[in-house]
């Protein structure tokens, strides 16, 4: 676990207000613990302490050798302090969330907590945003994963520590596992985590949101050397089967390749003097569209029915292109 001060907590009074922090999440803390987390020396936390006692924050020392720090039971923060710049930031995010995946009674519930704190002109100010705020993303409720599992994945992968997996499929199937998370990706709307699954064998990749628990174990591990969760992610979602298995040579260079077809879509290798996209297919019309939509030469090599699919298009767009 690392000790590292928080980030950005140079000045005295950052590390102060990141103290009264560390005291609001734990019940208690040791002055060695919070020195470390702080990266001062415990002197010094024992200075931040009648700093927060001068500004109003019941701080209780206890004396001995297993004393701490502990915040007066009962104690709640004064109202929240946002600059308009800073409650905009908070608001947008918390609007945007929706819509890349997080839960929503959670963010909902955020958003009111947080305009009920601000300045009655502030809150007037960002309550106009909400009404006149308009997202071209849809929501994305059903894929929104539990926070529980989100946080539990998270600390796992950080700490190396193998979690035990209650995992359901697709098909509504639930499997227990062992895992090694090696870290949680958010791609598309959607939150993976990519790490060594016990019950294959393999590096796996899972949907949080089909994660029904996770609970962390004793065992620890090691990340091989030259594993990139985010790189895994895209390359297991580009072999999720499909209907039809496509290849195509791109008549173009890799870069520009790269450029236009996501790596979740295909897998592209440079041969034949030009790029090779192997891909999969729920239907070939669209597989024809994207490829018309590419803008490269190109040549179908299998399946054959995908020259027909692309001979289509183009008899409708001329059919188009004649009105």
């Amino acid at each position: 676990m690392s000790h590292s001060p928080p980030s950005g907590s140079s000045h005295p009074t950052t590390r102060v207000l990141a103290m009264l922090e560390l005291l609001q999440a734990n019940h208690r803390m040791r002055g060695g613990d919070l020195a470390r987390r702080l990266g001062v020396d415990e002197r010094t936390v024992r200075r931040y302490a009648a700093r927060l006692e001068d500004l109003g924050v019941p701080v209780v020392a206890e004396r001995g050798r297993h004393g701490g720090y502990r915040l007066m039971p009962g104690y709640k923060l004064p109202p929240l302090m946002l600059t308009d710049d800073e409650a905009t930031a908070v608001v947008l995010g918390l609007l945007a969330g929706r819509r890349i995946g997080l839960p929503a009674q959670a963010t909902e519930s955020a958003l009111a907590k947080v305009q009920r704190v601000l300045p009655a002109a502030l809150r007037d100010r960002v309550q106009a945003l909400r009404d006149t705020l308009e997202f071209t993303l849809a929501v994305r409720d059903a894929a929104a994963p539990d926070t529980g599992a989100v946080l539990t994945l998270a600390a796992a992968a950080r700490e190396r520590r193998r979690v035990r997996l209650r995992y359901r499929s697709w098909r509504d199937a639930e499997t227990e596992r062992d895992l090694d998370p090696y870290g949680l990706v958010f791609h598309s709307g959607r939150w993976y985590v990519t790490g060594h699954d016990h019950r294959s064998g393999e590096i796996r990749t899972f949907r949080v949101d089909r994660v029904v628990s996770a609970e962390p174990g004793a065992a620890r591990f090691e990340i091989p050397g030259g594993v990139d969760p985010v790189q895994h992610v895209t390359r297991s979602l580009a072999r999720v089967p499909y209907a039809h298995e496509v290849e195509v040579l791109l008549e173009t260079t890799l870069d520009q390749a790269r450029r236009r077809v996501p790596a979740t879509t295909a897998t592209l290798t440079e041969q034949d003097g030009g790029v090779v996209m192997l891909a999969r297919a729920e239907r070939l019309d669209g597989m024809a569209r994207m490829l018309a939509g590419l803008g490269f030469p190109f040549v179908v090599r299998r399946p054959a029915e995908l020259r027909g699919h692309v001979l289509d298009l183009a008899r409708t767009l001329e059919e188009q292109a004649r009105r």
